[in-house]
């Protein structure tokens, strides 16, 4: 079944039947392979993208429930302020450890600063809490989100 879908700002045309998971339309059919799979039940994060500017599992998004919509992928998060800072925070704290869960926490961490700009330590330790890491860096994740919050005063 054809749908149109807007993703990083394209109106793409996919072929995909209902029920798909945006995650696998994603990552087989547009070839955007920066969001990754974790667990498909929505509980690590590791598939997160923003829909409508707010952060969501893709895993258990549904196809026909984003034709309307406009989805946003890590691989656009470069472009936006946020992400951007969230990036440069991710780099200069050298957060990354294996990387498979960090487009989702980057993605996640994008949200929670467009919703509160000066979070705290619990804040942010709340907000990410349903992102999953299995390297533990959870410690350099918060301050990773705690300078990016300062790159953006700044």
């Amino acid at each position: 079944m054809a749908i149109s879908i807007n993703i990083n700002g394209e109106q793409r045309e996919v072929d995909a039947e209902p029920g798909t998971p945006l995650l696998w339309v994603i990552r087989d059919e547009l070839k955007l392979t920066g969001t990754k799979f974790g667990c498909g039940v929505a509980s690590c994060g590791a598939c997160t993208v923003h829909l409508n500017g707010e952060p969501v599992r893709s895993c258990q998004t549904y196809i026909e429930d984003v034709e309307d919509a406009e989805i946003t992928t890590i691989e656009k998060m470069a472009e936006d302020r946020v992400g951007a800072a969230v990036q440069q925070a991710w780099l200069e704290l050298d957060v990354v450890q294996c990387g498979y869960c960090q487009s989702g926490q980057i993605m996640s961490a994008v949200g929670l600063l467009r919703e509160n700009a000066k979070p705290t330590a619990e804040d942010v330790d709340e907000y990410m809490y349903g992102n999953a890491c299995r390297c533990a860096t959870y410690q350099r994740i918060r301050a990773g989100v705690l300078r990016a919050a300062e790159i953006l005063e700044a």
